[in-house]
């Protein structure tokens, strides 16, 4: 049965009514801010694991919670609420993420960073085309769902993905496709890269099944340098 996350902690609008989220914050207290969007399973403890990991790199770090409090570990659970969140809906509430995180007075770059994983991916994408020149660097992990965006015109970030080799809910050659498409019809920089594991193989709640340390680290690494570079590097 679905339950209700502990963590949120901020509030902030939304296309006219309000959303919530978790908000980590660098001991500095300033730094870069980086979205960073949550699986199909809610805002989890690995999410704000996720983003109290980046406020420790220096970061400021926004969670925003797309399910309203709502969090599961049942894979049929988390698919329906996967399904019953419009694509309109999880979009508008992340462009309000974006307005808050940008006028927040921890942050101090111009533009974001975005991070996602599962269905996070796929709205990293959407979010990336979405908010054009307001993102830096855009970082999915394994993106599928409604998110995924068909045009990705608007998209003005370079980009890093991380895909798994034997991924049945997103094959390989889906997202070699998709890398392809992005470079197409945006001109961005765009590098996907590919690892010898399964779908959600980063998420070391291990929810799935299907995490693997080794491949997570390295995938971490690369993300991480990614955003230090495009992101924390601006100002």
């Amino acid at each position: 049965m679905a339950g209700k996350t502990p963590h949120q902690n901020v509030t902030f609008p939304s296309s006219g009514a309000q959303a919530h989220g978790y908000l980590a914050v660098p001991d500095s207290g300033k730094g870069p801010g980086v979205i960073v969007i949550q699986e199909w399973w809610g805002l989890t403890d690995h999410i704000r694991d996720i983003a109290d990991r980046l406020a420790a790199l220096g970061f400021v770090a926004l969670a925003p919670d797309l399910y309203g409090g709502s969090i599961t570990h049942d894979g049929e659970e988390a698919g329906q609420m996967m399904a019953d969140l419009p694509e309109a809906k999880g979009a508008q509430l992340l462009a309000g993420a974006v307005d808050y995180l940008l006028a927040n007075e921890h942050v101090t770059s111009e533009k974001l960073g975005v991070i996602g994983f599962c269905m996070g991916g796929g709205f990293v994408l959407q979010l990336a085309a979405q908010q054009g020149e307001k993102i830096a660097a855009a970082v999915p992990f394994y993106g599928v769902g409604q998110g995924v965006p068909n045009d990705f015109s608007g998209i003005r970030a370079d980009i890093q993905g991380h895909y798994a080799n034997f991924d049945e809910m997103y094959p390989p050659e889906q997202a070699r496709a998709q890398e392809e498409q992005i470079r197409k019809q945006s001109g961005a920089n765009v590098k996907y890269y590919f690892y010898d594991a399964k779908h959600a193989f980063h998420n070391d709640e291990n929810t799935a099944g299907n995490y693997d340390p080794e491949q997570a680290v390295i995938a971490w690494e690369r993300a991480v340098g990614f955003l230090q570079d495009k992101v924390a590097s601006r100002p």
